[in-house]
Protein backbone atom coordinates (compact mmCIF):
# COMPACT_ATOMS: atom_id res chain seq x y z
CA UNK A 1 0.00 0.00 0.00
CA UNK A 2 1.29 3.44 -0.97
CA UNK A 3 0.11 7.00 -0.54
CA UNK A 4 0.08 9.17 -3.67
CA UNK A 5 -0.48 12.91 -4.11
CA UNK A 6 -2.74 14.34 -6.81
CA UNK A 7 -0.64 16.91 -8.68
CA UNK A 8 -2.76 17.92 -11.66
CA UNK A 9 -5.71 16.94 -13.83
CA UNK A 10 -6.48 17.84 -17.42
CA UNK A 11 -9.13 17.05 -20.06
CA UNK A 12 -8.07 14.50 -22.68
CA UNK A 13 -11.43 14.00 -24.44
CA UNK A 14 -15.04 15.01 -23.99
CA UNK A 15 -16.09 14.27 -20.39
CA UNK A 16 -12.73 12.53 -19.86
CA UNK A 17 -10.00 13.65 -17.45
CA UNK A 18 -6.45 12.52 -16.85
CA UNK A 19 -5.19 12.58 -13.25
CA UNK A 20 -1.48 12.78 -12.45
CA UNK A 21 0.07 11.59 -9.19
CA UNK A 22 3.55 11.53 -7.69
CA UNK A 23 5.22 8.17 -8.17
CA UNK A 24 6.06 6.70 -4.74
CA UNK A 25 9.65 5.73 -4.00
CA UNK A 26 10.23 2.09 -4.84
CA UNK A 27 7.11 1.71 -6.96
CA UNK A 28 7.41 -0.06 -10.31
CA UNK A 29 4.94 -1.62 -12.73
CA UNK A 30 4.67 -3.20 -16.15
CA UNK A 31 2.90 -1.28 -18.91
CA UNK A 32 -0.76 -2.27 -18.94
CA UNK A 33 -1.10 -3.05 -15.24
CA UNK A 34 -3.64 -1.47 -12.89
CA UNK A 35 -3.84 -0.16 -9.33
CA UNK A 36 -6.58 0.27 -6.74
CA UNK A 37 -7.08 3.89 -5.69
CA UNK A 38 -8.85 4.69 -2.41
CA UNK A 39 -10.09 8.03 -1.16
CA UNK A 40 -8.88 8.93 2.34
CA UNK A 41 -11.63 10.13 4.68
CA UNK A 42 -14.08 10.80 1.82
CA UNK A 43 -17.55 12.27 2.22
CA UNK A 44 -20.54 9.95 1.95
CA UNK A 45 -19.96 7.38 -0.77
CA UNK A 46 -22.33 5.19 -2.76
CA UNK A 47 -22.65 1.46 -2.12
CA UNK A 48 -19.46 0.70 -4.06
CA UNK A 49 -17.38 2.48 -1.42
CA UNK A 50 -14.27 4.69 -1.64
CA UNK A 51 -12.02 2.44 -3.78
CA UNK A 52 -11.86 1.82 -7.54
CA UNK A 53 -9.40 0.05 -9.88
CA UNK A 54 -7.71 2.08 -12.61
CA UNK A 55 -5.26 1.12 -15.32
CA UNK A 56 -2.06 3.15 -15.26
CA UNK A 57 -1.99 4.96 -18.59
CA UNK A 58 1.54 6.18 -17.93
CA UNK A 59 4.50 4.04 -18.95
CA UNK A 60 6.96 2.64 -16.39
CA UNK A 61 9.73 5.09 -17.33
CA UNK A 62 7.63 8.20 -16.66
CA UNK A 63 8.21 10.20 -13.47
CA UNK A 64 4.48 10.51 -12.68
CA UNK A 65 1.62 8.02 -12.49
CA UNK A 66 -1.36 8.86 -14.68
CA UNK A 67 -4.87 7.46 -14.94
CA UNK A 68 -7.66 8.62 -17.25
CA UNK A 69 -11.37 8.08 -16.88
CA UNK A 70 -14.75 9.13 -18.20
CA UNK A 71 -16.31 11.52 -15.70
CA UNK A 72 -19.74 10.20 -14.76
CA UNK A 73 -22.08 11.37 -12.02
CA UNK A 74 -20.93 9.01 -9.27
CA UNK A 75 -19.88 10.02 -5.77
CA UNK A 76 -16.35 8.67 -6.32
CA UNK A 77 -15.79 10.60 -9.54
CA UNK A 78 -17.41 13.78 -8.26
CA UNK A 79 -15.00 13.71 -5.31
CA UNK A 80 -11.93 12.84 -7.41
CA UNK A 81 -12.78 15.58 -9.88
CA UNK A 82 -13.23 18.29 -7.25
CA UNK A 83 -10.70 17.67 -4.46
CA UNK A 84 -7.87 20.22 -4.21
CA UNK A 85 -4.55 19.47 -5.86
CA UNK A 86 -2.24 18.09 -3.20
CA UNK A 87 -4.89 15.70 -1.89
CA UNK A 88 -3.48 12.31 -0.93
CA UNK A 89 -4.99 8.95 -1.86
CA UNK A 90 -4.09 5.39 -0.99
CA UNK A 91 -2.88 3.14 -3.80
CA UNK A 92 -2.60 -0.63 -3.82
CA UNK A 93 -0.82 -2.47 -6.61
CA UNK A 94 0.28 -2.97 -9.25
CA UNK A 95 -1.84 -5.89 -10.45
CA UNK A 96 -3.10 -7.33 -13.71
CA UNK A 97 -1.87 -9.54 -16.54
CA UNK A 98 -2.63 -7.27 -19.50
CA UNK A 99 1.06 -6.91 -20.33
CA UNK A 100 2.93 -7.42 -23.59
CA UNK A 101 4.01 -10.99 -24.34
CA UNK A 102 7.69 -11.86 -24.69
CA UNK A 103 7.66 -13.85 -27.98
CA UNK A 104 8.59 -11.14 -30.49
CA UNK A 105 7.84 -13.46 -33.42
CA UNK A 106 4.12 -13.05 -32.71
CA UNK A 107 2.44 -9.71 -33.42
CA UNK A 108 0.34 -7.99 -30.77
CA UNK A 109 -3.11 -6.77 -31.74
CA UNK A 110 -4.74 -4.26 -29.38
CA UNK A 111 -8.52 -3.78 -29.61
CA UNK A 112 -9.68 -0.74 -27.65
CA UNK A 113 -13.11 0.75 -27.15
CA UNK A 114 -13.40 4.24 -25.65
CA UNK A 115 -11.49 4.75 -22.42
CA UNK A 116 -10.27 1.16 -22.76
CA UNK A 117 -7.37 2.80 -24.57
CA UNK A 118 -5.46 3.42 -21.32
CA UNK A 119 -3.50 0.15 -21.04
CA UNK A 120 -2.58 0.33 -24.71
CA UNK A 121 -1.38 3.92 -24.42
CA UNK A 122 0.98 2.79 -21.66
CA UNK A 123 2.13 -0.19 -23.74
CA UNK A 124 2.66 1.93 -26.87
CA UNK A 125 4.65 4.51 -24.92
CA UNK A 126 6.72 1.76 -23.32
CA UNK A 127 7.38 0.01 -26.64
CA UNK A 128 8.51 3.27 -28.21
CA UNK A 129 10.75 4.19 -25.29
CA UNK A 130 12.44 0.79 -25.11
CA UNK A 131 12.51 0.28 -28.90
CA UNK A 132 10.80 -3.08 -28.52
CA UNK A 133 10.87 -5.27 -31.64
CA UNK A 134 7.24 -6.41 -31.35
CA UNK A 135 4.94 -5.66 -34.25
CA UNK A 136 1.85 -3.94 -32.82
CA UNK A 137 -1.44 -3.00 -34.48
CA UNK A 138 -3.93 -0.97 -32.44
CA UNK A 139 -7.59 -0.85 -33.45
CA UNK A 140 -9.17 2.11 -31.64
CA UNK A 141 -12.96 2.49 -31.77
CA UNK A 142 -14.92 5.54 -30.61
CA UNK A 143 -18.24 7.13 -31.48
CA UNK A 144 -16.74 10.50 -32.44
CA UNK A 145 -13.28 12.06 -32.65
CA UNK A 146 -13.94 14.22 -29.60
CA UNK A 147 -14.49 11.04 -27.57
CA UNK A 148 -11.09 9.58 -28.51
CA UNK A 149 -8.66 10.20 -25.66
CA UNK A 150 -4.97 10.51 -26.61
CA UNK A 151 -5.70 10.09 -30.33
CA UNK A 152 -3.20 12.72 -31.48
CA UNK A 153 -0.41 11.13 -29.43
CA UNK A 154 -1.19 7.66 -30.74
CA UNK A 155 -1.06 8.96 -34.30
CA UNK A 156 2.38 10.44 -33.60
CA UNK A 157 3.63 7.14 -32.18
CA UNK A 158 3.06 5.29 -35.45
CA UNK A 159 6.15 3.86 -37.09
CA UNK A 160 7.64 0.72 -38.53
CA UNK A 161 6.55 -1.42 -35.57
CA UNK A 162 3.39 0.35 -34.38
CA UNK A 163 0.34 0.94 -36.56
CA UNK A 164 -2.97 2.59 -35.63
CA UNK A 165 -6.37 1.81 -37.16
CA UNK A 166 -8.94 4.35 -35.96
CA UNK A 167 -12.68 3.97 -36.44
CA UNK A 168 -15.48 6.41 -35.53
CA UNK A 169 -18.84 4.68 -35.49
CA UNK A 170 -21.15 7.69 -35.13
CA UNK A 171 -19.42 10.56 -36.93
CA UNK A 172 -20.88 11.32 -40.38
CA UNK A 173 -18.18 13.93 -40.97
CA UNK A 174 -15.36 11.43 -40.29
CA UNK A 175 -13.58 10.55 -43.54
CA UNK A 176 -11.83 7.50 -42.19
CA UNK A 177 -13.03 4.08 -41.06
CA UNK A 178 -16.51 4.02 -39.49
CA UNK A 179 -17.18 0.33 -38.94
CA UNK A 180 -17.15 -1.34 -35.57
CA UNK A 181 -14.29 -3.70 -34.78
CA UNK A 182 -15.20 -6.87 -36.65
CA UNK A 183 -13.78 -9.93 -38.34
CA UNK A 184 -13.89 -8.11 -41.67
CA UNK A 185 -12.05 -5.08 -40.32
CA UNK A 186 -9.34 -7.23 -38.78
CA UNK A 187 -8.93 -9.26 -41.97
CA UNK A 188 -8.35 -6.10 -44.02
CA UNK A 189 -5.44 -5.02 -41.83
CA UNK A 190 -3.88 -8.28 -40.59
CA UNK A 191 -2.19 -10.68 -43.00
CA UNK A 192 -2.80 -13.67 -40.71
CA UNK A 193 -5.62 -13.62 -38.16
CA UNK A 194 -4.27 -16.63 -36.25
CA UNK A 195 -0.72 -15.36 -35.76
CA UNK A 196 -1.17 -12.50 -33.26
CA UNK A 197 -1.87 -12.44 -29.54
CA UNK A 198 -4.97 -10.32 -29.00
CA UNK A 199 -5.48 -7.79 -26.20
CA UNK A 200 -8.80 -6.03 -25.73
CA UNK A 201 -10.25 -3.56 -23.27
CA UNK A 202 -13.42 -1.52 -23.03
CA UNK A 203 -16.95 -1.62 -21.62
CA UNK A 204 -18.20 -5.10 -20.64
CA UNK A 205 -20.51 -5.38 -23.65
CA UNK A 206 -17.67 -4.58 -26.01
CA UNK A 207 -15.23 -7.03 -24.43
CA UNK A 208 -17.81 -9.84 -24.49
CA UNK A 209 -18.52 -9.18 -28.18
CA UNK A 210 -14.81 -9.14 -29.05
CA UNK A 211 -14.16 -12.35 -27.14
CA UNK A 212 -17.01 -14.04 -29.00
CA UNK A 213 -15.71 -12.79 -32.35
CA UNK A 214 -12.18 -14.02 -31.64
CA UNK A 215 -13.48 -17.40 -30.48
CA UNK A 216 -15.38 -17.76 -33.76
CA UNK A 217 -12.11 -17.06 -35.57
CA UNK A 218 -10.56 -19.99 -33.75
CA UNK A 219 -8.29 -17.89 -31.52
CA UNK A 220 -7.27 -19.91 -28.46
CA UNK A 221 -8.12 -18.54 -25.03
CA UNK A 222 -4.41 -18.44 -24.17
CA UNK A 223 -3.96 -15.98 -27.04
CA UNK A 224 -6.58 -13.54 -25.69
CA UNK A 225 -6.00 -11.09 -22.84
CA UNK A 226 -8.67 -8.67 -21.73
CA UNK A 227 -9.82 -6.12 -19.20
CA UNK A 228 -13.27 -4.65 -18.63
CA UNK A 229 -13.83 -0.96 -17.88
CA UNK A 230 -16.85 -0.01 -15.83
CA UNK A 231 -18.38 3.44 -15.44
CA UNK A 232 -18.06 3.71 -11.63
Amino acid sequence: MYEVTLRRREPVAERTLAFYFDKPAGFSHDAGQNVMLSLIEPPAMDAAGPSRPFTLASAPHEPELMIATRMRDSSFKRHLGSVPLGTRLEMDGPAGLLVLHEDVSRPAVFLAGGIGITPFLAMARDAEKRKLPHRIVLFYSNRRPRDAAFLAELERLQGDRFRLVTTMTDAPEWRGERRRISRELLAEHLPDLRSPIYYFAGPPGMTMAVQGMLSELGIAEDDMRSEEFYGY
